[in-house]
């Protein structure tokens, strides 16, 4: 019987808790949602940090066995640096639906969307989760901050809408250092999304209008396969 290597092991357990782990990330989310919105009713606010505490356990748990599993050493923190962010900050741990749908396309023939599809997709939902976490982030740091503006959630969801979109009104600002870190790094990942958007529907466009154009043009003229 063949010895199963250490990638092989850690590859079966990542496709075995993939799904699981993301339904407990969004019901961390969640969770956190209803600590920050709980106001004045702390039994709901403690049972949601109760369940937060027990979540981040089994996502401690998870990373702890992958690292075992991998062989790697402090090196598996390297090579798999989105797990150590979303370890330490671990409201952003539903961005790992992506590494979700890749598990899960590698147990049929081919993925479901093209490239570009797969691209826009991913920055799209990536995005809806960035300004949804951060939106309940800032708005716990800034409410209660002396000369804030940001007082209520929705003002911090109209916040994370312009900071991501790069619009940036100006009209409600974070004033607390946390508030303003977390405004940087919305920033720096909004302008990434679009960027990734905007090349991947270009090269989509292009690829269209250069299959249009091979349709149309005559035999004689079609430029050679290989150019």
């Amino acid at each position: 019987m063949r010895l199963r290597t250490g990638p092989d092991r850690l590859r079966g357990w990542e496709q075995r808790t993939e799904l699981p782990l993301l339904v407990a990330s969004l019901l961390y989310l969640a969770c956190y949602a209803i600590r920050v919105l709980a106001g004045a009713a702390p039994l709901w606010a403690d049972s949601a940090l109760v369940l937060l505490v027990l979540i981040w356990a089994v996502f401690a748990a998870d990373y702890g066995i992958r690292l075992v599993l991998s062989g790697q050493g402090a090196r598996f923190a390297r090579t798999h640096w989105l797990d150590t962010v979303v370890l330490v900050l671990p409201l952003l741990r539903p961005l790992r639906i992506v590494n979700t749908y890749e598990a899960l396309q590698r147990r049929r023939a081919q993925p479901r969307l093209s490239l570009h599809g797969r691209v826009m997709a991913y920055a799209g939902l990536t995005s809806v989760l960035l300004t949804l976490a951060t939106s309940l982030a800032v708005y716990q740091q800034e409410h209660g901050a002396p000369g804030a503006t940001i007082r209520t959630f929705g003002d911090s969801v109209w916040w994370a809408c312009s900071a991501i979109t790069t619009v940036g009104y100006g009209d409600v600002t974070p004033v607390t250092p946390v508030g303003r870190l977390f405004a940087v790094f919305l920033m720096a990942c909004g302008l990434a999304l679009l960027g990734a958007v905007t090349g991947s529907f270009s090269s989509w466009l292009i690829q269209v209008f250069g299959r249009e154009d091979d349709r149309g043009a005559p035999e004689g003229r079609r430029p050679p396969e290989g150019r």
